[in-house]
């Protein structure tokens, strides 16, 4: 196959995949905690962090993973500050990473590398950040796998995993610094402006298909994953931004989807 014959190519399917399978793990417990915006709170964050690791002469990638930790653990400590509103913690982060993002981003001197994290370059990842995205997606699918129950119980129900001895601040913080890595890596291969829409369009596209918890995320995982390799193959052939590509093919299978369930139901009736 002419697309494989290229290395970026290969290491670019290699990583879309390890992050297909590792995105909609973290995208579903966010969505059925009422979080699902958290993503573009942190990924308007790492691009703070982006222009202070090209500022500071070090990797962007990295510089985006401490401030989207940051980031992450400043929502869940406004959360706490603020219950009866808790939802304003994401908005607040937001305005805080993106007024940052801004300020830093006038005393970046290369402002194409910069550009670059907006949108995602997949294909052009060093071999540094593909082991970084390697390690990430390992991480968190071990912490998923272990964690598994406690975040089932946490994503339906916080209040009652507490009282069932469920040690909810303590997965809630380990979740919360993966996610954190996971968008900071995730927002160099498919960018900062798309990530957020990679943890919920497959998310939502499993919850109409799932039904149980368990095949919602197998469900998530394997639409995640198609809308990956195919949107590679699109943005290969017709010269398109891949992360551009991979999520407007999400959109339009959603799109399809619900198309196809109100056909089903009208012709029921």
């Amino acid at each position: 196959m002419e697309i494989l014959r290229y290395d970026f190519m290969r290491r670019a399917f290699i990583v879309g995949i390890m992050l297909a399978v590792v995105i909609p793990c973290i995208g579903l417990v966010m969505v059925l905690r009422r979080l699902s915006m958290i993503g573009d709170a942190l990924s308007h964050s790492s691009l703070a962090g982006v222009a202070a690791g090209l500022i500071a002469g070090i990797n962007p990638v990295v510089g985006a993973g401490a401030l989207c930790i940051a980031a992450a653990l400043g929502i869940e400590a406004i959360r706490k500050r603020i219950t009866k509103f808790a939802e304003m913690s994401i908005a607040i982060i937001m305005s805080a990473g993106v007024g940052l993002a801004g300020v830093l981003s006038g005393f970046v001197k290369n402002a194409a590398n910069f550009n670059s994290f907006l949108f995602g370059s997949i294909v052009s990842i060093s071999s540094f950040e593909m082991k970084l995205v390697t390690g990430v997606c390992c991480a968190v699918l071990l912490a998923f796998a272990l964690m598994y129950k406690e975040l089932f119980y946490i994503a339906l129900d916080e209040r009652g995993a507490r009282l069932a001895g469920v040690p909810v601040r303590a997965v809630s913080f380990i979740f919360t610094i993966l996610t954190a890595a996971t968008v900071s890596v995730a927002a160099r291969t498919v960018g900062a402006l798309i990530v957020s829409s990679m943890m919920v369009v497959p998310v939502a596209c499993a919850l109409q298909v799932g039904s149980s918890y368990r095949r919602t995320v197998a469900a998530a995982v394997c639409f995640a994953s198609a809308f990956t390799v195919a949107g590679l193959f699109v943005a290969y052939y017709a010269r398109l931004k891949p992360g551009g590509a991979i999520v407007l093919l999400g959109v339009a299978c959603l799109a399809a989807i619900l198309a196809a369930k109100r056909a089903r139901a009208l012709f029921r009736r």
